[in-house]
C-alpha cells in the first residue's frame, strides 16, 4: 500500500466536467423537444392577419386575397353600386339589416363596412361552400334593377354589392364579413378588428 496523498483536486475537477457535459447534453436534447411543442409556421400564418395594400385598387374591381385559407374579396364599390344598395327593397332580402352574426359590429350598416366604397367579404357562399361570381356588368339579367353583385353558380344564390342575400334562394345568410381595420388610407390589415376607422 502506498502512503502518498491522494489528489482530490483532479477528481473534483473530472467530476465538474463530467457533469457540465452531461448537463449540456440534457440542454440540446430539451431545446428541440420544447420548441416542438411551438406551433409550426405555416400554423401560426394560416391564422395570423393579412395586410393588403388597395392603391392599385380600381372604382368596380374586385381584389382576392387568402386569409385563414378562404378567398377574401375586396371590392372598390363605385357610386352607382352604393346607390342600388340602397333602393334594393327590404322586402327582397332576407336579412337586410345584418342582424345574424356575420360580420364585425362596425359592418351591421346599410353598406356593410367602415368605408362606403370599400367592401370586404369573405367569397363563399353561405349556402355549400361555394365561391359566388362577381358580376360587374350583367347581373340585370340575374337580379331584374341591379347592375352588379355577386352570382353562386353552384345552386343559384344571389348576394348584392353589401354581400347580402336575396330572398327566394337556397343560401340562408349573408356573406361574411370579416374582422377588418384601415391601418391607413391604402392600407387594409385582415384579421384584426381595431385601428382607425
Amino acid at each position: 500500500m502506498s502512503n502518498a496523498p491522494v489528489d482530490n483536486s483532479r477528481r473534483r475537477f473530472l467530476t465538474a466536467a463530467t457533469s457540465v457535459v452531461g448537463g449540456a447534453g440534457v440542454v440540446a436534447a430539451a431545446v428541440p423537444f420544447i420548441a416542438s411543442w411551438n406551433p409550426s409556421t405555416r400554423a401560426k400564418s394560416a391564422g395570423a392577419p393579412v395586410e393588403v395594400d388597395i392603391t392599385k385598387i380600381e372604382p368596380g374591381q374586385l381584389i382576392r386575397v387568402e386569409w385563414r385559407s378562404k378567398p377574401v374579396w375586396i371590392v372598390y364599390r363605385t357610386p352607382k353600386m352604393l346607390e342600388q344598395i340602397s333602393s334594393i327593397s327590404e322586402d327582397n332580402l332576407k336579412d337586410a339589416n345584418s342582424t345574424a352574426d356575420q360580420q364585425p359590429e362596425y359592418a351591421r350598416n346599410a353598406y356593410r363596412s367602415k368605408k362606403e366604397e370599400i367592401f370586404v367579404a369573405v367569397g363563399i357562399c353561405t349556402h355549400l361552400g361555394c365561391s359566388p361570381s362577381y358580376l360587374s356588368d350583367g347581373y340585370q339579367e340575374i337580379v331584374e334593377g341591379q347592375d352588379s353583385g355577386f352570382y353562386c353558380p353552384c345552386h343559384g344564390s344571389k348576394f348584392d354589392m353589401a354581400g347580402r342575400v336575396f330572398s327566394g334562394v337556397p343560401a340562408g345568410a349573408n356573406l361574411q364579413v370579416p374582422p377588418h381595420y384601415f391601418v391607413n388610407d391604402t392600407t387594409i390589415l385582415i384579421g384584426e378588428d381595431g385601428g382607425a376607422a
